[in-house]
């Protein structure tokens, strides 16, 4: 059984993998087989290779990554937060800035499912 501790261990090196810029890495690591993610109030996707399809798209659609910051994390049972902030230019120009707050929810040692709060724009 994977306790709350462990649960705060296992989100700590996840956020450390993403700042190494190993985000693949850590998708493939970390994430479960059949977990669901969600952006906002989009539909979510469900599987491991949908959704990394979708988070290969969004690292090949960035550039340049100015700066990759985690502002803050709690894990409490098998719930766990964290805050971003990302300054990246996509491809074709675009730079922008933008904060976003990850909730995961673990089983098993791994994140069954996740989901980003953020304002679009």
């Amino acid at each position: 059984m994977t306790t709350t501790l462990d649960h705060a261990a296992l989100d700590d090196r996840l956020n450390q993998r993403i700042l190494s810029g190993d985000f693949m890495g850590a998708f493939e690591d970390f994430y479960a087989d059949d977990v669901v993610m969600q952006e906002n109030n989009d539909p979510p996707c469900a599987g491991k290779a949908a959704n990394r399809a979708r988070e290969q798209a969004f690292v090949d659609s960035v550039a340049q990554v100015h700066a990759f910051k985690l502002l803050g994390s709690a894990a409490r049972d098998d719930l766990s937060y964290s805050e971003w902030m990302m300054d990246v230019t996509f491809n074709g120009g675009k730079r922008v800035e933008a904060y976003q707050v990850a909730a995961r929810r673990w089983k098993n040692g791994k994140v069954s499912s996740e989901r980003f709060y953020y304002q679009k724009g």
